[in-house]
């Protein structure tokens, strides 16, 4: 099977960056709506973007549940009913349509107190020929419940619609529970259903490229999404892989908190836009990627180092996957000597014979254009040329490591450094 890294080696061709911030940077997407708009805005900015939906939605017109719980409502309304998002409420209202309820829906909820979480809410709301009475400035479930809880909601009937499916990871059953712990009544709306795609092979794949490291971002704009994406790395046995990639190299990025809650639940750290919307989730990333990549000095040359391509002195150079996986294991040791035995585990596929990283470090520096920004150290291994000065200021300047081209400057593995 093509990994990820081979698959996205030929869109890393050799060529300068001119103002394209995420040259060079490959992110996953896991969003099933609006997900080519949004790889638009991503391919604009320079990134190659890999594509995988984490979720399907259940139409809302064939879900037997909403419906029921829809005729519940009609048939005894709450007094209180608070919608979380603007997609959620706008397709209840459609789907009433579709069974001929629209209009004794209004009604029933027209008698209710309407809360909405965030402004999406509040225009699906308005859509609908109703009012909102309170709507939080934080756009934050959180605050929505503290408010009904200062205002005390024992024996009060509450309809809360529900971002996605629950689970362990999600947030909104505590949400329902809180409010259930004060005295509520909670009548869950469960609107924007989800289940995992039928085919989970892209998922597999995107799941794969986080493991090994292939892709510098994962981005989500959902927390089913989310959600789908961890259950189904634990069903494939490397959910603690696909975690402590995440903690360590690629960077989980959510359009919002609420959907970075079962992410950061699992200790993950995510990073987020000021606002939850999708274009400010595209800046955001053409931002914080390059931030997170600053370059290093080696061999006289500006050298950063990317999940599937490497950038040069500003220009973007293809590498295969071997050359990834031993120039990936050099940076993660700037400076510092790296042995053959050591490379030769990184490569794909491993081996027995060093003459295999022999042959891929030629290619390497072949490919890169600048074959002094990795030395070799003769009967160790090999170094990225880390300037001394910038990055090991207080190495000694006698090790005795005979360097091809580098004398003393080649200091030792072992050393702080």
């Amino acid at each position: 099977m093509t990994s990820a890294a081979e698959a996205g080696t030929e869109s890393c061709a050799a060529t300068p960056i001119s103002g394209e911030p995420l040259a060079g940077f490959a992110v996953g997407i896991t969003a099933s709506r609006r997900a080519d708009e949004f790889e638009t805005l991503l391919q604009r900015r320079g990134a190659t973007v890999m594509h995988a939906p984490a979720i399907r939605i259940i139409p809302l017109a064939d879900d037997a549940e909403l419906e029921r719980v829809t005729e519940e409502i009609i048939a005894d309304p709450p007094e209180i009913t608070v919608a979380t998002t603007g997609i959620g409420f706008r397709g209840w209202i459609e789907a009433a349509e579709g069974w001929g309820r629209a209009e004794a829906l209004n009604e029933a909820l027209a008698a209710s107190r309407v809360l909405a979480r965030g402004p999406k809410a509040k225009g699906a709301i308005r859509a609908a020929d109703l009012r909102e009475e309170w709507s939080p400035a934080s756009e934050s479930s959180a605050e929505v419940l503290e408010h009904l809880l200062a205002e005390g909601v024992d024996g009060t009937r509450i309809a809360v619609q529900l971002h996605g499916a629950t689970t362990e990871w999600e947030p909104v059953p505590d949400f329902c529970e809180a409010l259930r712990n004060a005295g509520a009544e909670v009548v869950p709306v469960p609107v924007y259903r989800w289940t995992a795609p039928d085919d989970s092979s892209p998922m597999d794949r995107m799941i794969e490229a986080v493991v090994l490291g292939d892709l510098d971002a994962i981005s989500f704009t959902s927390a089913p999404a989310v959600v789908s994406l961890l259950m189904r790395a634990d069903e494939n046995g490397v959910l603690d892989a696909l975690l402590h990639s995440l903690r360590t190299r690629v960077l989980a990025v959510c359009v919002g908190p609420v959907t970075a809650a079962p992410l950061e639940q699992s200790d993950v750290p995510t990073t987020q836009p000021t606002r939850a919307r999708l274009g400010s989730l595209a800046r955001h990333i053409a931002e914080e990627l390059p931030r997170r990549a600053a370059p290093m000095n080696a061999g006289g040359h500006s050298l950063s180092v990317r999940s599937r391509c490497v950038v040069v002195d500003g220009v973007v150079r293809a590498v295969s996957p071997a050359g990834m996986a031993i120039l990936k294991t050099l940076a993660a040791k700037p400076g510092r000597v790296v042995s053959r035995d050591d490379l030769l585990g990184a490569l794909p596929g491993g081996g027995d014979d060093t003459h295999a990283v022999e042959t891929a470090m030629t290619r390497l520096r072949s490919s890169l254009g600048a074959p002094k920004v990795i030395q070799t150290v003769v009967k160790r291994g090999y170094r990225l040329a880390i300037d001394p000065v910038d990055t090991l200021p207080d190495a000694p300047s006698d090790t005795g490591v005979a360097a091809e081209g580098v004398g003393a400057a080649a200091y030792q593995e072992g050393s702080k450094y």
